[in-house]
């Protein structure tokens, strides 16, 4: 029974005291001074050129996944990968009609699709490390609080109280959880090294992201374009986590084999 697990138990407490923790904090507006990148330049007519062209990746990978469904693995949810892929597509087209013109009210549609993102990829990775049965049930309604906390926090805006405390949450929770399932379970087939990999590159793309205007210094790509790239290609390192990877593939991924079966696995 999957209640009975006290790792699951483990995972309820932490969920529920990052939940209530944040309740505790206070409203948290959006930056004004967000919209101002340090990469303004215009080119071919594009404002904010590279900030927008940077986002092409997220809509390759999303077409890649959606085309490359056939290798999913039997343990992965096809309707959560199809979800995640999706989003992810959108990701591109979000943020690349928000970088055109930055505003409060574009900025709603770069990250609408990237809540749906994050919640899809949970439900795969709950799919796999405790049951396919819970993450499926879980998927649709980590979704709708996904756009509800992206909806909520346009409307504190529009009120003129603007609160981003649940986005943050749905953003940054998972990024919790998953290291913890990881480390907790043993997976039914999701390659946990590019699952770790993902994880990594999304660190460095939040570091890239905060130092915009210093890697714009120092280099002709500004830190937000590079966290474009970044998170794009942590995105397809998830593709190659799911994706049914041929043994002798797998052999020098992991070099970890299971006794008796000649099969290396994650």
């Amino acid at each position: 029974m999957v209640g009975a697990d006290p790792r699951n138990l483990f995972l309820l407490i932490v969920a529920g005291s990052g939940v209530v923790a944040m309740s505790f904090v206070a409203p948290i507006p959006q930056d004004p001074a967000y919209h101002e990148f340090a990469d303004q330049r215009t080119l071919l007519g594009v404002p904010n050129f590279w900030n927008v062209f940077t986002n092409l990746p997220f809509g390759l990978v999303g077409v890649y996944g959606l085309a490359a469904k056939h290798r999913l693995h039997p343990s992965v949810s096809g309707t959560a990968f199809t979800t995640l892929c999706i989003g992810v597509f959108l990701v591109a087209v979000g943020s690349s009609y928000y970088h055109i013109d930055p505003s409060t009210a574009t900025l709603f549609w770069d990250r609408l699709p990237m809540t749906i993102a994050f919640m899809a990829l949970f439900s795969i990775v709950v799919g796999d490390r405790i049951s396919r049965r819970l993450g499926d049930t879980l998927l649709w309604p980590l979704v709708a609080v996904g756009i509800a906390s992206a909806a909520y926090w346009y409307w504190t805006e529009l009120q003129g109280q603007g609160d981003l405390r649940m986005y943050v949450l749905v953003q940054f929770l998972p990024m919790l959880l998953i290291p913890l399932l990881l480390g907790l379970y043993r997976g039914k087939g999701i390659n946990a090294i590019w699952l770790w990999s993902t994880l990594g590159i999304y660190v460095h793309a939040k570091i890239a992201e905060h130092f915009d205007h210093f890697f714009y210094e120092i280099a002709w790509l500004s830190g937000h374009s590079l966290k474009h790239l970044l998170a794009s290609l942590a995105v397809f390192l998830v593709l190659l986590a799911v994706f049914l990877v041929p043994q002798t593939d797998r052999q020098r991924v992991t070099g970890i084999r299971l006794p008796g079966s000649g099969e290396h696995v994650p």
